[in-house]
């Protein structure tokens, strides 16, 4: 059965809240569930809907070296967090 939208953001962001709490016990304590979303979905197009699966694996197989190359760059282009 699909999901709706509720329950796709509902499990998105779950997966955000648990990535972001890996990263703080490996030390990066400032690191929010805001900000995986970020990084993930910038690298889909604008506009594009990606199936689930991708969106987890994308999550779920986030590195921190990946996740602060997002981070400085974006604070380079002025990006506000």
């Amino acid at each position: 059965m699909p999901m709706d939208d509720r329950e796709l953001n509902e499990t998105i962001e779950s997966l955000c809240r648990s990535k972001a709490e890996e990263f703080h016990l490996i030390g990066y304590e400032h690191v929010t569930a805001e900000e995986i979303w970020q990084c993930v979905s910038n690298g889909y197009r604008q506009g594009e809907e990606p199936p689930l699966y991708r969106i987890v694996n994308d999550i779920l197989s986030l590195k921190v070296t990946a996740f602060m190359n997002f981070m400085t760059i974006s604070a380079f282009k002025g990006t506000a967090f």
